[in-house]
């Protein structure tokens, strides 16, 4: 005959049970967090190491790194070690790709949450994800093989300059922007508008007057997590961009990005070498960038929840 366990014992094994698995979840959470955190402050302190090596160990001039126009580390009589085109490059792409995808996505995410009917966010939320999921390879070669031609023959130049890269890069970090805004949009409490339209405002003087600074903070969260991404991309911007180590007088010109020097020469520079050092310090100033970026974020988030 089966045992028969009294209601008390079967009451205290079933709290044992539940503490048992809070107490394993707990502990996996822990874990999970532990592990992030711990691989963060391993690549910040091993990125930051590496990357003062040429500083510290070679030499280089901070100063000259930041500000010199000239770049030249194969040179062995005279090297030279100027990262500044580099550096204007990924912030002129990144910022004039901005200018496009941020009015493009806020409209879209506008068109969606207080415009359009029903069915129209139902077909332009699929379009948003698709463009998501496309590849950068798929970006660049797009990029490539339709834009620059298209830029050389209509509008100037050989076709890879700013221009091509800022194009390509604002195509990609539409979906980011446009997404994030949307949410932004869509959080705002329905009274605002009810109480607009309540005192005799348009639809259009709700949105602009009303919505839109009520979602301010988190219509820029939106863009600089857009430029986040477009900072440190490099695959696709390498394509179109041109790659030259030259300074760009205007957006017709070619240039580079610290991402794809780094892409470009990592692969062909001995480990420890002087040049390999330099490209290790243009990885930390792209990591700090992403802090810096962050830290905004933070700022922003915390300016939409006051």
């Amino acid at each position: 005959m089966e045992k028969i366990i009294p209601a008390k014992e079967r009451l205290i094994k079933s709290s044992k049970n539940r503490m048992d698995g809070e107490l394993r979840g707990k502990i996996l959470v822990i874990l999970c967090a532990v592990i992030m955190i711990s691989a963060t402050i391993s690549i910040t302190i091993f990125l930051g190491t590496k990357g003062l090596q040429s500083f510290i160990k070679n030499g280089v001039s901070l100063i000259e790194f930041l500000t010199s126009t000239h770049w030249n580390p194969t040179n062995q009589a005279n090297p030279e070690y100027g990262a500044l085109p580099f550096i204007f490059g990924s912030f002129a792409v990144t910022f004039l790709a901005a200018l496009i995808a941020a009015p493009l996505g806020i409209g879209a995410a506008i068109f969606m949450t207080e415009i359009a009917p029903s069915w129209g966010r139902k077909i332009l939320q699929p379009v948003v994800e698709l463009l998501v999921g496309i590849p950068s390879v798929v970006y660049g070669f797009i990029g490539l093989t339709v834009l620059v031609p298209f830029v050389r023959a209509h509008v100037g130049g050989l076709g890879f300059s700013l221009l091509s890269g800022m194009i390509v890069l604002s195509v990609m970090i539409l979906p980011t922007i446009t997404s994030i805004a949307t949410d932004a949009m869509g959080s705002l409490p329905k009274y605002l508008r009810e109480g607009s339209y309540a005192l005799g405002a348009t639809r259009w003087q709700t949105i602009r007057k009303v919505l839109i600074p009520a979602a301010l903070p988190g219509l820029l969260t939106a863009v600089v997590l857009g430029m986040a991404r477009a900072f440190g991309e490099a695959l696709a911007v390498q394509m179109v961009i041109g790659n030259v180590r030259n300074l760009p007088s205007s957006i017709l010109d070619a240039s580079a990005t610290l991402t794809t020097i780094i892409t470009l020469n990592m692969g062909h520079t001995t480990y420890g070498s002087v040049e390999n050092n330099t490209l290790w310090s243009m990885g930390l100033i792209l990591l700090v960038m992403s802090f810096a970026f962050i830290l905004l974020i933070r700022y922003l988030s915390s300016r939409r929840k006051l």
